[in-house]
């Protein structure tokens, strides 16, 4: 089959590479904001771990600074600009955003696919803001951000993958110099000295960029080892979550749904039907967002769980300073 792709994704990487040309060589206009901006992306599609890291970078930067969240909103059934209010859901603003206004209720929180115009509205509607956090936005490059965050997976480095359809690369892998950090997402818990080593030396960064490693935590789950529990998901890699549901309870099967999947009436007939012979079913916060909006039964209700996760970074203090003085450079000068 890679012989049939590889063509394709010649082509597609060709594509990508003269969009980029035509940003690189100001023949397509891109702007900068009154503000400072941290982007946070990837050069590949999903499964790296944005959402929990926009949700440090609010940990970090939030009690210090009067900070926005600005997404796309993939997958809501509106368009155009709008902020998160007691009204939202995630067919209004998307599962993401709607996760993280819920979990940081005094953060605003907006979708707009027009990063500019995004950016733009939020400086009019909240007032004193002093930093915008851009979820998924290394590819849009009409803004020019102040600052990016480049995510890669442990287990599959962009520079060891390949362009879509063959692989999962969906812009070229020298773009990557536009990153002036670049996080290592998904490493091992107990990561070796010896293995950021071959990170590095994979990479082989140039001095600018700093490198560093996250790790995903999962929180504890309610669940003892006699237990039988079912993982209902549609993220791009549930694989990681069923290994931690696994080792929580000897007997655990998976239900995947695509990324960002709406849930139908059908869908939860089928879970519910499943459910009735496990003591437990587990599920992301984002996909909990989506199951919300559809109705279920008491005992299925009853049996959910969901599994929230953080991450840790390698020289988190080293980070958080790097990124202060990245923002009070620009609102002191």
């Amino acid at each position: 089959m890679s012989f049939l792709l590889a063509p394709l994704s010649g082509i597609y990487a060709g594509i990508v590479w003269i969009r980029n040309w035509l940003y690189d060589e100001y023949l397509l206009p891109s702007y900068e904001v009154g503000v400072p901006t941290i982007c946070v992306g990837n050069l590949a599609v999903g499964g790296t771990g944005k959402t929990p890291h926009v949700e440090w970078l609010l940990h970090q930067l939030a009690p210090s600074y009067k900070v926005a969240v600005l997404s796309r909103g993939y997958g809501r059934r509106t368009q155009g600009f709008m902020m998160a209010d007691a009204e939202s859901t995630a067919y209004t603003i998307g599962d993401e955003p709607m996760q993280i206004h819920r979990k940081f209720p005094d953060v605003p929180v907006a979708v707009c696919e027009n990063r500019v115009r995004g950016v733009h509205l939020l400086q009019q509607r909240v007032p004193g803001l002093q930093v915008v956090i851009l979820d998924d936005a290394f590819q849009h490059r009409r803004l020019r951000c102040g600052f990016y965050i480049l995510l890669t997976t442990y287990d599959r480095l962009y520079v060891s993958d390949h362009y879509l359809p063959w692989g999962r690369l969906r812009d070229n892998r020298v773009q990557a110099h536009r990153a002036n950090m670049i996080v290592v997402t998904k490493c091992p818990e107990k990561m070796q000295p010896i293995d950021r080593r071959v990170v590095e030396n994979t990479l082989r960064l140039p001095t600018f960029q700093s490198l560093h490693f996250s790790t995903t935590v999962y929180a504890p789950l309610r669940l003892t080892q006699d237990q039988s529990c079912l993982v209902v998901t549609g993220i791009a890699h549930p694989e990681p979550l069923l290994n931690h549901v696994q080792t929580c309870c000897s007997n655990a099967s998976l239900m995947a749904f695509p990324d960002h999947h709406v849930y139908s009436s059908r869908d939860i007939a089928l879970i519910e039907q499943r459910a009735k012979d496990v003591d437990c079913v587990v599920t992301t916060e984002k996909d909990a967002e989506r199951l919300a909006l559809v109705a279920m039964s008491d005992a299925l209700r009853a049996k959910l769980q969901v599994a929230p996760i953080t991450v840790t970074l390698s020289d988190e203090s080293l980070v958080r300073q790097r990124l202060f003085n990245y923002i009070n450079n620009l609102t002191t000068n």
